[in-house]
């Protein structure tokens, strides 16, 4: 079964959709099979991965509407990766939703009906706190944020983390910090580096180890239509998204085996209490 891992942030311009296409395309050259659902009605994931926007219809809105059946809107991209795509659509399926009976939880039905075909499924948020977005998080087993070292980053973490503890609440108690990703990252910036070390300092081993850094050939690469990976697969940016696809997969190992585990004390006789305790993903130290 996939893991379901929400890309968000709500404040814009700190490289969810880069982050998103190019962890899809470096997990797909890991063997991996990936999903990418491109949730934005900016449909930048969707042109990005090679796919035009204003052809793909059907897309995401239909999906979520219930007026095309999912297996049927999925593409698969020159990356290997399948994507779900999306554009100007979804703001009509937004507000759609609005009035429908358990509209948070839209998107999670229609992923269950696939779910079993990927090892991973990435779901590229828009850059708000709506209905979209929390369609996504219902969705998800892990958030995954993108976080540009400046001034306003930590301001911008503190509404989506109260947000994520309301879904916890309401809608998804399962739901977990993947990690928060450093991302545009310039060592040569003072400012940067304060923030990064804030970042560590307030959520400790949340912070992952990758870092993205700023990276001209990472920037060009949407224009082409291709994840970095294709684009140019030596350049910074690219080795940067091989190394958190690398991360990502050794802490979803990391969090099975000490579940498996854990099951094999269970049978032993363990309190079954323990075992549930130790479900939650495993962070690296």
């Amino acid at each position: 079964m996939a893991r379901i891992i929400a890309v968000a942030n709500q404040k814009g311009g700190v490289g969810k959709t880069t982050t998103a296409v190019n962890l899809a395309a470096a997990l797909a050259a890991a063997k991996r099979r990936v999903l990418l659902v491109d949730l934005d009605p900016q449909g930048n994931a969707t042109m990005a991965s090679g796919v035009d926007k204003r052809d793909a219809k059907p897309n995401g809105c239909e999906v979520l509407l219930d007026e095309a059946p999912i297996e049927q809107v999925i593409v698969t991209t020159e990356a290997h990766y399948d994507l779900l795509p999306g554009n100007g659509d979804l703001t009509a399926a937004e507000l759609k939703l609005m009035d429908a009976l358990a509209r948070e939880s839209r998107l999670k039905e229609q992923l269950a009906k696939v779910a079993a075909r990927y090892d991973t499924i990435l779901i590229d948020c828009p850059p708000s706190l709506h209905l979209l977005t929390l369609n996504a998080l219902a969705a998800a087993d892990g958030l995954l944020i993108p976080v540009q070292c400046e001034y306003f980053a930590l301001e911008g973490l503190s509404s989506l983390l109260e947000t994520v503890s309301a879904v916890r609440q309401r809608l998804n108690p399962s739901l977990e910090i993947e990690g928060l990703l450093r991302t545009m990252y310039d060592v040569r910036n003072n400012l940067g580096n304060e923030v990064s070390a804030q970042l560590t300092a307030h959520f400790g081993d949340k912070v992952l180890r990758s870092i993205i850094p700023r990276n001209v050939r990472l920037a060009e690469a949407p224009s082409h239509g291709q994840p970095i990976h294709l684009y140019d697969r030596s350049s910074r940016g690219a080795i940067a998204y091989i190394g958190l696809a690398g991360e990502i997969i050794r802490r979803e190992r990391g969090a099975q085996a000490a579940v498996n585990a854990l099951h094999d004390m269970h049978d032993d006789g363990v309190h079954e209490d323990v075992a549930e305790a130790a479900s939650y993903p495993h962070q690296e130290h």
